[in-house]
């Protein structure tokens, strides 16, 4: 899609076939937010790769000046199976001028179990040509964006998209039908979750008469163990291993880097 400078997977239902994710902006809903408009779907990138923003970019609708971008190359697998599938893609991130500084391969398994979906991701990185610096920012890294009922119930002003799909300000919305709340593998609920640590989060809520439940969890063998989460009560739900500095408020930072020829790999898993 023009304005998304990554891969996404969008739309993402549940059994029912219900919508949970955000439909701006590739397919705005009247009375959802308009705000962020680089959240789209479920996706995996970062807000600071050499000084690259991978995550903000096309914030504004337009690739952003220091923006980078995954190109999707290709898919190199696809197996579909009585209640699973496997795609395995193959892309490139490349900086603001269109230097390769990632090579990534991803593996996708997607399950169904009765009434649950499962989507298990599988990312490696390879630093391309000289080591590569992924400098703590909060802005990251498995991510996605819910539908407006899932979100914390909040007042004062929001952006909502009206009936021609555009965004625009209001002073208060409403919260009639806004039933979202986190809750940790530690306890913690509602906002306090923010740049808390735990092995899984689950957002929690309802679409009309419909219970829904969506967690992300963390695996073992990943990075920062168990996660960092940048997960907001305005439909941002996002796993975020490497923004040490942003989510210990400067106390301790991770500013991983990945020398040329090596790989880092990351694991993810959304219910």
């Amino acid at each position: 899609a023009e304005n998304v400078y990554k891969p996404v997977l969008h739309p993402i239902l549940a059994s029912s076939g219900t919508t949970i994710t955000r439909g701006y902006p590739l397919a705005p809903k009247p009375g959802e937010r308009g705000d962020h408009m680089h959240h789209v779907g479920n996706w995996m990138n970062y807000g600071n790769v050499d000084g690259n923003d991978f995550w903000g970019n096309g914030h504004t609708g337009a690739r952003s000046s220091n923006g980078g971008e995954i190109i999707h190359l290709g898919i190199e697998k696809l197996v579909s199976g009585k209640g699973e599938g496997t795609m395995i893609t193959t892309g490139s991130w490349r900086d603001s001028v269109g230097v390769e500084l990632l090579t990534e391969k991803t593996e996708y398994h997607f399950i169904a179990k009765g009434e649950t979906r499962i989507i298990d991701r599988i990312t490696t990185l390879t630093a391309v040509g000289k080591t590569v610096a992924f400098n703590d920012t909060k802005e990251g890294m498995f991510a996605i964006r819910v539908a407006r009922e899932l979100e914390i119930p909040s007042e004062g002003k929001i952006t909502v998209v009206d009936e021609n799909g555009n965004p625009k300000n209001l002073d208060k919305a409403s919260v009639e039908g806004i039933t979202g709340n986190y809750k940790s593998s530690e306890g913690v609920t509602g906002l306090d979750v923010w740049g808390t640590r735990a092995k899984w989060m689950n957002l929690f809520g309802s679409i009309g008469d419909e219970k829904i439940s969506i967690a992300i969890c963390d695996h073992p063998q990943n990075i920062s163990y168990p996660t960092y989460w940048h997960a907001r009560g305005y439909g941002l739900f996002s796993a975020n291993p490497l923004g040490v500095r942003d989510f210990t408020d400067k106390k301790e930072a991770l500013n991983l880097k990945l020398p040329a020829g090596e790989s880092i790999t990351f694991r993810y898993r959304l219910v």
